[in-house]
This record gives structure tokens, C-alpha cells and sequence, in this order.
């Protein structure tokens, strides 16, 4: 059996293999320890869970060894969204919460995500020292989730869901909202993030239309993740039902997906763009923007545009966040889907996303694509092109020595400026363009990803790159 390692989004394993009551037990046994060395046991834990197979249980095993341990426990009565338990964190002040999830990853998976102070994701020293912690654990103690429940060392936290859409409401011009009136066609896509996202637009005096709603282990039999091919049923139904706009978030709600009311796809890197051109150039913001190293770079011409500066960070929203207060940036992203604002909490959200997204509609009286075409021509065109590549998972490290160790580059034909070994191998062009090659921090897969004003040489890129691998 693997060691337990949390990647970029927390630890993530298959349902059954590594997934298991006895490997989600010793992680919450190495909470313990950890816990107790930092001598940070007197706050509760707040656990939540997503809606996918094995989660409610999953946090139930969870809560009974924390419970056993003598750390206190939270416990959310119903599903709930990563950012939900976030925001948690940070409005109560706790040191540590646990959300039961995989957030993207295909439903054979399941996870945990490790949520620290302030309500940021885990930083590598954290989650570093937590492995430790559970590699070291053989025994584990457990006690009845009822009877920790009846001892007061399990509580039920009462109305979780008030300050989070309240905050979220506070930061969003809701007469506006309630004066135009849209009409939203929203795919849950299964997932967690549903019942905040339906309350605001309902606060917000919106028509809010549904589907997939349903809770489903299999997620429909779609990958839950909102991309230009999960969204195909939410674009017909836009297109049909004449919608002002299409909502989608995956399943833990932390990733954002939009259909413009002409069924065009908003894919995340134009999400991260059109929401910052709007809090700047519509709102007055005044700040840089922070991207990891494998999102658009129109969002460095953009924040020229601004007279402002965009920050590269690596891969990990627990960068992007760090970024943002360094800098005071307006917002951070990443091209996967997932962004926060200032002022709101330090990780992904796609809850309050989709609803800023929302207001940008009803104050600029203009669809997506066409606030797009305003910023084509501040930035010119961009092709961002992206392929995942699995792998047996043997030859990592005969990946990591091609690239990484023996430097190997394919020949590009194109004449390079600068190469970044940071996180995976970035090439950056002098014509401007880029690739960048890297693993997956949740799956054993390689993810390749160019951008150009060319997109027949964006492609190109990947392929070069992923014929240098051999994939």
C-alpha cells in the first residue's frame, strides 16, 4: 500500500485501493498528533463532507477518532462545499477543518483536504509534517459516533450555511442584482455547492433554473469537473430556454464553470480575465492580479493594460492566496477553475464567483462574449490549448529524470527566452508564447499546457513535448 501523500489539493486516492476506513482513520490519527505537538487542542475541528460515494461515512470515521482523541469536533449535519467549511475556519478562528473530498477527480476517487488557519489550504510544511505523523501511526483509537455525540465531544453545528452567504451577499450590489432580474440555468452537476448558490439567487430576486441536482455517485456518469463537454446538456438547455446565462461547479464548488446566453463556453482562464477587467474597469479596483504558472498570460497584458502587475506563482491555490495578501492583488486563479477575491476567504470559491460573475452581467448590460471581445482588443488573440496524459504510474520517475533532471526539450522551432523548472518545466517563447509540462498533484497524469495567438502552434507544442515522453 502507497504512503498517504496530499498533493495540491489534499490527499486523493481510489475508492477501495487506498481509500480506505483504515487509511482515513490513521489520517485523522496524524491530525491528532500533530494537534496536540503544536499544542493547538483547544478549538473544535470542523469536519465536512461533499456528496460523493463514501463521504458522509468517510467524515463519521473521522469525527469518531478525533472525538477518541479528545479533540473536539464540529460536524456538519448535510453536505457542504470546500469554501463553506473555509470560511468556517476563518470566521471562527479555528487552527485545523477537514473537508471529505476529491473536488474534480473522476468518481472512483475519493480525498481529504487539510484546511488551516485563517481558512487557507495546507501549506507543504503542514501536509508534510501530517504525512509523517500517519506513516508513524500503527494503532488507532476510536470511539462510537453517538456516544462521543451524547458526551458533547461531537457537535452538530447549527446553521452553518448563515455567515457564508451573508458575507458573499455583502459583497455584491444586490439592489442591482434584484433590478434586473436574470433568468440562470444552474447545472449542480451533482455536487455540494448547490443549496448557497440557489439561496443567493433567490435573495438576489433571480430565476433560477436547475438540473442535476440530485445527489449520484457517479455524477451522471460525467466527470465532475464544468467543462466545454460536461456543460453540453446546460448549453442546450440555455439556448433553448433562452437563458441570460448558464452556472456550473463541480463537486466539492470550488470550480466554476459559465455558458454565455449565446451557448459559448467561458472556459476558466476567460473567467479569471473578464472578472478582473470588471472589478477594475467597471468597479474602480485598484490592485495586481495572481495566476499560477499554468493560466493565461492575458492576464499580463491585462494588468499592463491596468498599469498594474500580475504575479506568477506555482501550481497550489495555497500559493495564489499567499500572493494575494503579499501583494493586495484584486483576485488570483488558476486556469483549472478556481479563483477568490479580496476580501473574501483565502481559497477557491465558485459560489461567490459565479455571483460576482452574475453582477458583471447586470452592470455592464453585456454578455461575456462581448466584454471578451472589449478585452481582444486591449490584449489581441490567445489560443490556451491543454491535454492530460496518463501514465503507468512505473515511469514517473523515468518522466521526472527526462524533464526535470536531464533537462530535455524538445526542438520547439521557435526561439526561447527563458525555462522555469519551478513547478514541471515552463518554456516561455520570445515571440511570447508558452508550454509548460508537469504532473498532476492528484492523479497519475501529465498535464501539458500552451498558449499562442496561433492556436495550430499552440497545439503543436503539446505535441512535441508529448512526443519527447513518449506518450
Amino acid at each position: 500500500m502507497k504512503d498517504i501523500k496530499f498533493g495540491t489539493g489534499g490527499w486523493r486516492a481510489v475508492i477501495g485501493d487506498d481509500f480506505t476506513r483504515e487509511n482515513i482513520q490513521k489520517v485523522a490519527a496524524g491530525v491528532i498528533r500533530m494537534m496536540k505537538d503544536e499544542g493547538k487542542t483547544e478549538k473544535p475541528v470542523i469536519i465536512g463532507y461533499d456528496r460523493r460515494f463514501l463521504s458522509s461515512k468517510a467524515a463519521v470515521w473521522v469525527a469518531e477518532v478525533l472525538a477518541a482523541g479528545g479533540i473536539r469536533v464540529w460536524f456538519l449535519n448535510r453536505s457542504a462545499p470546500t469554501p463553506l467549511v473555509m470560511h468556517t475556519v476563518l470566521k471562527k478562528e479555528l487552527h485545523y477543518g477537514l473537508e471529505i473530498t476529491a473536488s474534480h477527480n473522476p468518481p472512483e476517487y475519493n480525498g481529504i483536504k487539510l484546511i488551516v488557519e485563517e481558512g487557507r489550504d495546507a501549506p507543504v510544511e503542514t501536509t508534510e509534517k501530517l504525512e509523517a505523523y500517519i506513516k508513524n501511526t500503527d494503532e488507532v483509537e476510536t470511539v462510537s459516533f453517538d456516544k462521543a455525540l451524547e458526551d458533547g465531544k461531537i457537535e452538530y453545528l447549527q446553521n452553518p450555511f448563515n455567515d457564508f452567504i451573508d458575507d458573499i451577499i455583502k459583497n455584491l450590489d444586490m439592489s442591482l442584482l434584484r433590478r434586473r432580474g436574470l433568468r440562470v440555468a444552474f447545472d449542480a452537476m451533482h455536487g455540494s455547492g448547490s443549496y448557497p448558490l440557489v439561496v443567493i439567487y433567490h435573495t438576489a430576486r433571480c430565476t433560477i433554473d436547475t438540473i442535476h441536482l440530485n445527489k449520484d455517485a457517479f455524477f451522471g456518469g460525467q466527470m465532475p469537473a464544468p467543462t466545454e463537454r460536461t456543460l453540453a446538456t446546460l448549453k442546450n438547455d440555455v439556448l433553448v430556454g433562452n437563458y441570460d446565462l448558464g452556472i456550473a461547479m463541480d463537486g466539492d464548488g470550488d470550480r466554476l464553470g459559465i455558458i454565455d446566453k449565446n451557448g459559448r463556453y467561458i472556459n476558466a482562464n476567460e473567467i479569471l480575465c473578464l472578472l478582473y477587467y470588471y472589478l477594475v474597469k467597471y468597479k474602480s479596483w485598484k490592485g495586481p492580479v495572481v495566476r499560477n504558472l499554468a493560466t493565461t498570460h492575458t492576464l499580463d497584458k491585462l494588468a499592463a493594460y491596468f498599469g498594474e502587475e500580475c504575479y506568477e506563482v506555482p501550481v497550489g491555490f495555497k500559493y495564489i492566496s499567499s500572493k494575494i495578501d503579499e501583494v493586495d492583488a484584486v483576485l488570483g486563479g488558476e486556469s483549472s477553475g478556481g479563483l477568490t477575491v479580496r476580501g473574501h476567504i483565502h481559497g477557491k470559491d465558485s459560489i461567490y464567483a459565479a455571483s460576482l460573475f452574475t453582477e458583471m452581467i447586470c452592470a455592464t448590460n453585456k454578455s461575456p462574449s462581448e466584454l471578451l471581445e472589449e478585452i481582444e482588443e486591449i490584449c489581441g488573440k490567445s489560443e490556451f490549448v491543454e491535454d492530460n496524459i496518463s501514465f503507468d504510474y512505473a515511469r514517473k520517475l523515468e518522466i521526472d529524470k527526462l524533464i526535470m533532471v536531464e533537462k530535455k526539450l524538445p526542438d520547439f522551432c521557435e526561439e526561447i527566452e527563458h525555462i522555469n523548472y519551478e513547478d514541471g518545466c515552463k518554456v516561455y517563447f520570445k515571440n511570447g508564447d508558452f508550454v509548460i509540462c508537469r504532473f498532476s498533484g492528484t492523479e497519475p497524469m501529465l498535464r501539458i499546457f500552451s498558449e499562442s495567438s496561433d492556436l495550430k502552434k499552440a497545439k503543436s507544442y503539446i505535441k512535441k513535448f508529448a512526443d519527447l515522453i513518449g506518450c
